[in-house]
């Protein structure tokens, strides 16, 4: 079974207000993070990107100017997702809210993909000790940023395929079965 480990970079928290900017995912296969197998662009909002969040991601209208715009940008990963299920960090709560609005948005026709949000892997592990955000994930595994940006969807997602690889292991060993039910989301068709 093949894996997409992804995250967006937006322009905000509401996915009926607020644009995606960047879109970035790895492939997953038998535990395996395919390094060679990755997407990532950056996209062009219809609004100017917020202060507050070009400091917060370093994406700045420089980095957008000349990049697909949101439908193509969502159509171009969906080709990269194929049948690929897909896993995001607070995805449940943030990540395919956003396609799924932004889908809407340009009436773009979706199709359904399993989908899970890697914070039930950490709560499975943890439980209900402690805060299961993408840094406390990192300090109970003690991975280390390594060069990556946080807050840039290819850092994030860098870190992230290598925090869903070791708290996969730490529940079973199996990769040919997800040890997180699986749920659903859209992506463009």
């Amino acid at each position: 079974m093949d894996f997409v480990i992804f995250d967006l970079e937006t322009t905000g928290l509401s996915p009926s207000q607020n644009e995606i900017i960047q879109i970035a995912g790895v492939r997953m296969r038998s535990g395996r993070i395919l390094e060679g197998e990755t997407f990532d662009t950056f996209v062009k909002p219809k609004a100017r990107i917020p202060r507050f969040i070009t400091g917060y991601t370093g994406i700045s209208e420089n980095h957008v100017k000349d990049a697909p715009d949101a439908p193509d940008a969502l159509a171009d990963f969906s080709r990269f997702v194929g049948d690929a299920v897909l896993i995001a960090h607070n995805g449940q709560r943030f990540d395919m809210p956003f396609i799924r609005e932004t889908c809407a948005r340009h009436r773009m026709p979706v199709r359904t993909v399993g989908f899970v949000d890697s914070i039930s892997f950490s709560r499975r592990i943890w439980g209900g000790r402690g805060g299961h955000g993408l840094d406390e994930v990192m300090g109970r595994l003690q991975l280390s940023v390594h060069g990556a940006l946080r807050h840039d969807a290819r850092g994030d997602v860098s870190i992230l395929a290598e925090a869903v690889c070791r708290m996969w292991k730490q529940i079973t060993h199996d990769f040919g079965n997800c040890p997180i039910g699986l749920g659903s989301g859209v992506i463009p068709e």
